[in-house]
């Protein structure tokens, strides 16, 4: 029978294992080899916990953020009662998350836009390259996804009728450049595209960018040529040298056309700010208050902090109340996140026909009073899960880099069995990995695992930040017994910190956990039902955005190679 024991992962006590509520999760769209796979390594169960940064809270109120963890640039649109969401992916595959609400606050991950190599290939790219920035609206019977491949094709358009099910090849735009493209609708049956891309003439500063619109024609799926026009130049006010602008959203309110953009860059100054015009024939003009949103003018420290809010979308709900999406980010030593960008949720007012998400000098608050009419609903639990690999597909929570070729890995009779690729994690080729998202600064992960007798294969959890920035804590066979090993990859370069043979027998299962506290993260093996440290606590600012560099936040998973 299937051991059901799962790890306490902060007091080190065993207690028997079950799904956390709300665990169950849908069937991921890329399929899992289809023929069960040599047992060469196999994985029993997975658990994720967040045992200190669980945010709680009071009745009334939700708890940002909404989507925790490496959920950045989110776009939100509805259809009848339901809420859809999408955010960057970058190099992950399935890429484009679907997730859906009837709350606005409480999600359920149901699914991947991008699905399959068909629609898209990444091989080789880094992972902070691939998609960014989408926008996702509903028109008309059909759901529409704008969003940017970087280094692979541009902006592109993908249709469903069902978010949750498939989603179209893509339909490509060359003339439209740059990055972050936004789909409008006009109530007067006309489509327009806005995007960020470089300005008229020659840059005036390092930072200039520009906002351009095109109209789009649905019927042919192109832009229609000569349409091109610029809206924005700079930002709000070019002689302030602003940075960055993009992200640009388009809306129609009580016949003003909003133009809503990020400014200042997806870090410490970012912002959000808007403009609005009677026609689109005529110029945008900024907004005297800008920015409606920022955190850059706060100082440090202070309690719960957030930082680097921006990239907003809005919506409004039945209840005739707007609420805006943004990422922000929850630092630990006032500046550093290994969880990436996740995605908050602020209600909107509107003052002098004008929105404004939050006060000047006002930190984001931990809780805020939920939509009106709406009450706590089931929905995906990111802090705290785990997969006993039920059924024949992998959950809709594990992602790989790069690749949506998963011949190596199968899932059967309640295990995921792995037949490991030769190519380590610090290899931008196919590797034998599947990770999730990290969701709060306190983390603790864990799994059983089984190297056939045998092997030479290495197997275990990896903390993966990006190719070039990761951990692995690893097994592999040393003269018949297990050895375990920690390795480290910093700037490209790979370094074993710690080892040591244990007095299990390759070929038996073994228990592994990575814990992480902020700046450390740390490792060990279970013996004899006690926990064993492999090596120190180690150094984990290197996960950090500030010091990996790139867009994406930390994914944590089973690894294994040749």
């Amino acid at each position: 029978m299937k051991s059901r024991v799962i790890l306490s992962l902060l007091t080190g006590l065993l207690v028997t294992g079950c799904h956390s509520p709300g665990s169950s999760e849908s069937a991921q769209q890329v399929p899992a080899a289809s023929t069960a796979l040599a047992a060469e390594v196999t994985f029993d169960w997975f658990k994720y916990a967040t045992p200190n940064n669980r945010p709680v809270a009071p009745p009334g109120e939700f708890a940002n953020p909404i989507l925790p963890g490496f959920y950045p640039d989110p776009s939100i649109t509805q259809k009848g009662d339901e809420y859809y969401l999408t955010t960057s992916s970058f190099g992950y595959t399935p890429g484009l998350p679907i997730l859906r609400s009837k709350n606005l606050t409480d999600w359920e991950l149901v699914g991947y836009a991008l699905d399959r190599e068909e629609q898209m290939e990444f091989s080789g790219a880094r992972i902070s390259r691939g998609i960014f920035a989408p926008t996702i609206r509903y028109h008309d019977g059909l759901f529409y996804i704008i969003t940017t491949s970087v280094d692979n094709g541009g902006n592109f358009i993908i249709t469903a009728s069902d978010p949750a099910g498939t989603w179209s090849e893509p339909v490509w735009l060359p003339e439209v450049g740059g990055i972050d493209p936004d789909i409008f609708f006009d109530d007067d049956g006309r489509v327009y595209i806005t995007h960020n891309e470089a300005p008229p003439g020659e840059p005036l500063y390092n930072g200039h960018r520009a906002i351009w619109m095109w109209e789009y024609d649905p019927a042919s799926q192109k832009v229609l040529p000569d349409s091109r026009k610029l809206l924005v130049n700079g930002g709000v006010d070019i002689s302030k040298e602003p940075i960055w602008i993009e992200a640009p959203h388009i809306y129609k309110v009580n016949g003003w056309y909003y133009l809503s953009c990020a400014e200042g860059g997806t870090g410490p100054q970012h912002s959000q700010v808007v403009f609005r015009t009677r026609s689109l024939d005529e110029p945008f003009i900024p907004y005297e208050n800008n920015p409606i949103l920022t955190q850059r003018d706060l100082s440090w420290p202070r309690p719960n902090p957030v930082d680097t809010a921006g990239h907003a979308d809005l919506i409004q709900t039945d209840a005739g109340e707007w609420w805006a999406v943004f990422l922000g980010t929850r630092p630990y030593d006032n500046y550093l996140y290994n969880t990436g960008r996740d995605t908050f949720l602020l209600p909107v007012e509107w003052r002098n026909e004008w929105p404004h998400i939050l006060p000047a000098k006002t930190p984001i608050p931990p809780t805020t009073k939920r939509p009106a009419g709406t009450s706590v609903q089931q929905g995906t639990d990111f802090y705290d899960w785990s997969d006993d690999f039920d059924g024949n597909t992998l959950s809709v929570r594990w992602q790989t880099p790069r690749d949506f070729d998963r011949h190596w890995v199968s899932v059967e009779n309640g295990v995921m069995t792995m037949s490991p690729l030769e190519n380590a994690l610090h290899s931008k080729e196919m590797v034998s990995y599947v990770g999730s998202h990290q969701a709060a600064a306190s983390f603790a992960a864990s799994t059983e695992v089984t190297i056939a007798a045998g092997s030479t294969a290495s197997a275990g959890l990896a903390a993966f930040q990006s190719a070039t920035y990761h951990y692995f804590l690893g097994l592999q066979d040393e003269q018949g017994y297990y050895q375990a090993f920690v390795e480290q990859v910093v700037d490209g370069n790979v370094k074993t910190v710690a080892k040591q043979t244990l007095t299990t027998r390759v070929g038996e299962p073994v228990t592994l956990k990575i814990h992480g506290e902020g700046a450390q993260i740390e490792f060990a093996v279970q013996q004899q039902g006690e926990w064993q440290a492999i090596g120190g606590a180690q150094d984990a600012t290197w996960l950090s955005t500030q010091k990996a560099g790139g867009f994406v936040g930390t994914t944590i998973g089973p690894h294994a190679r040749k």
